[in-house]
Parts: C-alpha cells; sequence; structure tokens
C-alpha cells in the first residue's frame, strides 16, 4: 500500500482581509453531503453538528447545507435508522463544496448517478470532499487522481489496488487543494473544525470544541491507526509477528537480531520482508512506532519531554528531539505547547474574494430552504447565540 509523502500541500483559504488589516466577512457557504445507502450516521452528524453550531456561535448564517440522494427518496444508514434527503440531484442548487458520505460496502453503494453528477460539480469548480469511506465515490468518477486522500482504513486497501493513481493517506484526514477528504468515526468533526479555523479564526472553532465537549482537535498530522493486519492480510504471519514485538517492546527496543531469531528468520531477511511489504527498513519501522508513541504522551499526558523520550526507548533528550523533529518537523517542545504542525506554518492558498455569481431567478425559486435556516432561528434563544465576535 502506498502511503502519501509528509510533503506540505497548500491548504484551503484563511479569512478574508482587506489591505486595513480587517477580517471582512465571507459570503455564506452551502454545503450539498451527498448520502450514500449505507451511510454512518456519526460521520454525517460530525460534518454537519460544526457547521451548525457554527452559525449558533457566530449568530450568522455563515453555512447553510442540504442533504442529497441520487434519487430524492430515503436513505437507509448503516445502523437501520432512514434518512429523508432535502433533494436528489436533480434539483438545481448553488453549492460552494459537496461531500461524500459513505458507510458500509461503498463498492455496491456509489451508482452511475452518484458518478455523473460528481463529474458535474468538479467542472463547475466545486470543492470534493468524502468522509469514512465517501472516498471511494470520488476515487471511481477519477476526481482523486493524484490527490493526497484519507479513508476509513478498513477501506484502504481495496481502494488503492482499485485505483492506484490516488494517494492514500493514513492521516485522519487531508486536504489537498479542492479536496478535502476524512476518515470516519470522529475524524470529520476534526476536519470541520480545521475548515472552519481557515475560514474564520480560530476562535471560532475553539468555541464550537468547548461547546461539543471536545477536549483536543486533531489536526491533518494526526494518523488514524491502521491494524496491519488488513494492510498485510494473513499472507506474512512472520512480518505481523515483528511488529507485535515491536509494538510491546517500545520502552526497551530490541536488537534487530534478536527480533529476527524469535521468529526464526535471518536479518538479511527480516530486512526484505520489511522492504517488500511496508517500504522502509525494519529499524526506521521501529523508530516510527516510539515517535508515534511519544507523540502521543506528549498531547495526552502530563509527561515531562525527559520522561516521554525515556519511555519511548531514546537514551537521551537531545537525541528524541532531534528524531522528532525530524519526523514531525516540529521539536517535542512546540508540540506540547500546540505552537503548530510543519503544514500549518506554511502559506495558505486564498480562495477567490467575494459572492459567487447570482444564479437565475428560476433556479432560486426551485432551491429548497436550507435546515440551516431553521436551526440558526431555533439557536436565537440560546445563550451562546452569537457569542463569539466574527
Amino acid at each position: 500500500m502506498t502511503i502519501a509523502p509528509r510533503t506540505p500541500r497548500p491548504t484551503l483559504a484563511t479569512p478574508l482581509s482587506s489591505q486595513s488589516g480587517q477580517t471582512r466577512p465571507r459570503p455564506t457557504q452551502t454545503f450539498g453531503f451527498l448520502l450514500l445507502e449505507h451511510f454512518t450516521l456519526m460521520s454525517l452528524a460530525s460534518v454537519i453538528e460544526p457547521l451548525r453550531m457554527a452559525n449558533q456561535l457566530s449568530g450568522r448564517e455563515l453555512y447553510r447545507w442540504f442533504t442529497l440522494s441520487h434519487d430524492g427518496e430515503q436513505v437507509l444508514a448503516s445502523d437501520g435508522l432512514r434518512v429523508m434527503p432535502d433533494a436528489g440531484l436533480q434539483t438545481p442548487l448553488s453549492l460552494d463544496t459537496v461531500i461524500v458520505c459513505g458507510g458500509v460496502g461503498p463498492q455496491r453503494t456509489v451508482k452511475r448517478e452518484h458518478i455523473g453528477w460528481l463529474q458535474g460539480q468538479a467542472r463547475q469548480s466545486r470543492r470534493l470532499g468524502a468522509v469514512c469511506t465517501g472516498s471511494w465515490a470520488l476515487a471511481k468518477a477519477g476526481l482523486l487522481d493524484g490527490y493526497e486522500t484519507s479513508t476509513h482504513w478498513e477501506c484502504m486497501a481495496a481502494l488503492q489496488e482499485s485505483y492506484p493513481r490516488v494517494a492514500l493517506s493514513t492521516r485522519l484526514f487531508s486536504i489537498d487543494r479542492d479536496r478535502a477528504t476524512s476518515s470516519g468515526g470522529t475524524a470529520p468533526l476534526d476536519m470541520m473544525l480545521h475548515l472552519i479555523a481557515m475560514d474564520h479564526g480560530r476562535e471560532l472553532s475553539a468555541g464550537i470544541s468547548e461547546m461539543f465537549i471536545y477536549d483536543r482537535a486533531r489536526s491533518d498530522q494526526d494518523l488514524q491507526r491502521v491494524p496491519l493486519k488488513h494492510v498485510l492480510g494473513t499472507t506474512q504471519p512472520k512480518l505481523l509477528e515483528i511488529v507485535a514485538l515491536m509494538e510491546a517492546n517500545l520502552e526497551e527496543p530490541i536488537a534487530l537480531d534478536e527480533l529476527a531469531s524469535y521468529v526464526d528468520v535471518s536479518r538479511r531477511q527480516l530486512e526484505r520482508l520489511f522492504q517488500k511489504y511496508l517500504h522502509c527498513s525494519p529499524s526506521r519501522y521501529y523508530l516510527k512506532l516510539r515517535l508515534t508513541r511519544a507523540r502521543q504522551l506528549l498531547k495526552q499526558t502530563a509527561m515531562s519531554i525527559i520522561e516521554v523520550a525515556s519511555a519511548c526507548g531514546f537514551v537521551s533528550t537531545p537525541h528524541f528531539s532531534k528524531c522528532y523533529r525530524e519526523y514531525f518537523g516540529l521539536p517535542p517542545r512546540d508540540e506540547r505547547l500546540g505552537i503548530g504542525s510543519r503544514q500549518a506554518r506554511q502559506a495558505v492558498t486564498a480562495q477567490p474574494e467575494g459572492p459567487s455569481a447570482p444564479l437565475p431567478d428560476a433556479t432560486l425559486a426551485q432551491e429548497p430552504v436550507s435546515s440551516a435556516v431553521l436551526a440558526l432561528t431555533q439557536a436565537q434563544g440560546e445563550p451562546t447565540y452569537a457569542s463569539v465576535p466574527l
């Protein structure tokens, strides 16, 4: 399986500013959520709820959204609940962003109508995205070729085999030019918080996290844990056993010769296995496991940097800091302080300013009312309404 490099890519736009340095209000952005059959409700809620709360906290309709199905009829979620969408694909809508919400069995649920519609949206320069396994639909439509892409780990091997031009990443979410893709579960929430921060500032994003009692919003540098058996299958039991030994011995790393002897292979065979199936040396893979564990400890515990270094098998703090900076792009101290990742410090590409071109009156007349309007009206009685000035 090909894993995308850590080279920073251009991200989405920062808040628009005038020459005087004052932030200018953005036009309302409209999201369309395309629901595939057997989509996961958790992922759908994780992308819509941050938009609702952004409106509530700002006291303005920053975002509106519509749910869509291929025929406008109800869609069965993975938990058996039926959701009635706002519109079908034939309904004319003025959308800025389209996000495909996938779930169970995307290979079977992506229809020809989905593909044609998504390709049409791409021709209209819509920003496209996906959550959970929704990336399958975009990949099948040829809209992820050459794009760094995240999807649920259970779908990664099949997606890579079927669409080798997609640059799959193990990150929780990936934002690459006009594509925004996320793995499943709560990862879409992290992606949306990131997008909202890029649109309207970190204060609003932090306020949303607080409302959802979401202690730590993860960044696009955080990885989803992909069980190795889903990468290798059952064809390499010795390699799986070696990796399990590595994972169980991070504080006191085992020498490579010892690891080889445990599973009855030579050191040379061990190195061949790692190069062939994991595309790196055994020592490099072992170092990655230790550094990933160190990152978790830095972000989730109060352990000192010296204690973290020791817990992850580094004999000195300077050596730990050097390895950490080389791998993650920032020193452990900055990680602990939350100063930001290498990618967060890159210049971002601004989107075109100003509202979208107005649609013909006939199109506007047919457009359904977004549930964002109702939600914002109901939120006016909440104490948090307009609590974050923009």
